[in-house]
């Protein structure tokens, strides 16, 4: 199975804003600093997007990259899929995702209400119900 990865979808404010970037894109690129070390596992996973300490949605990794000056592109399909919200601390950077730790994909006929609002599921988790 391939491995995931997490990354907080930084100045985002909402779900708007995170599709938002991903509207008439043919090519998402995100830059790091480094090449993660099982980068090998992870074409054909997924990064998963942290919103408000929620995983939301995810985008297939298509591969990596060299960047300009040392750097590193992830490059992502250009298609943001919905998942199940899960709560997920914050972090710099990436993480690894397991396959069996993520959350999985709502379907297309299920709407966003027929699963708990991130700002429930957030605090749920905060009161360890979740």
């Amino acid at each position: 199975m391939p491995l995931n990865m997490t990354k907080i979808a930084f100045g985002a404010k909402s779900w708007d804003d995170l599709a938002g970037w991903y509207e008439d894109r043919r090519e998402i690129r995100l830059t790091t600093r480094y090449l993660p070390k099982r980068h090998a596992e992870m074409v054909g996973g997924s990064l998963y997007w942290i919103l408000d300490h929620t995983l939301v949605a995810r985008s297939a990794i298509l591969g990596f990259s060299e960047a300009p000056g040392g750097r590193w592109h992830i490059e992502l399909e250009p298609v943001l899929v919905r998942v199940e919200p899960r709560p997920k601390r914050a972090h710099q950077g990436w993480r690894y995702l397991a396959a069996e730790d993520a959350p999985r994909d709502l379907a297309t006929d299920e709407a966003a209400g027929d699963v708990l609002p991130a700002s429930v599921v957030k605090e749920l988790a905060k009161l360890g119900l979740v």
